[in-house]
């Protein structure tokens, strides 16, 4: 629950990761909108490509093997589509590696850490955070999904924006949904030419947020 409580500072509030622009478009302008969107990031993106990610460094911060652990570092940045969707995946991670240095500042993976450049990834990191944490990969992946959900529900009524009980009725609706996601990760962790982010409609919003006018989130 420590690990996915929105007050860990690793900025994680601060990003929309494309709603803000969804909204901006006109394309999410209420609940039921929101719940579609958010449902759609779950299953196609998150299931698929963050959280197979993480569960497969979890195994390689477990193994200490610095050669996976590159390998997932390049697949997540090269995968991510934009320059924000990039710089919010690094300054994450960069955030979580902080935390865990005070927090657990013993602990043998923090050199190997160490190693990746400029920090590890956001699903790296948090990968790193569940085993320093004690959390074995089921668990991890279930708290990187919840982290993930609460804070696209917090996004979402601020930008559409939606009210109290309109964001606990999509956690309500949504939160089912994360054992399904997670069981599709674990069935991807080791194959990563089968992981993939693809999703361009995505992307194409994460550009336009870029230079929107006026705006409350980073991405």
């Amino acid at each position: 629950m420590w690990l996915s409580s929105p007050a860990l500072p690793v900025g994680g509030f601060s990003y929309s990761e494309g709603l803000e622009a969804a909204v901006d478009a006109g394309w999410v302008t209420n609940e039921a909108q929101a719940l579609q969107w958010l449902r759609g990031q779950l299953q196609l993106t998150l299931a698929r490509s963050e959280l197979p990610a993480a569960c497969a460094a979890h195994a390689a911060w477990e193994a200490a093997d610095s050669a996976a652990l590159q390998a997932i570092q390049t697949w997540v940045l090269t995968t991510r589509e934009t320059a924000e969707l990039r710089q919010q995946s690094q300054q994450m991670g960069r955030s979580m590696l902080e935390w865990l240095r005070h927090l657990r500042p013993d602990h043998p993976a923090l050199a190997l850490a160490a190693q990746i450049a400029p920090a590890p990834a956001w699903p790296l990191a948090f990968a790193l955070g569940g085993l320093a944490l004690g959390l074995d990969t089921d668990h991890m992946a279930h708290a990187l999904a919840f982290s993930w959900l609460e804070n696209q529900v917090q996004a979402a009524m601020r930008a559409v924006p939606l009210g109290q009980s309109s964001g606990q009725r999509l956690l309500a609706a949504l939160t089912p949904g994360i054992p399904a996601a997670v069981a599709q990760a674990r069935n991807l962790q080791h194959r990563m030419d089968h992981w993939q982010s693809f999703s361009p409609m995505l992307a194409i919003l994460s550009s336009r947020h870029e230079i929107q006018y006026s705006r409350l989130f980073r991405s």
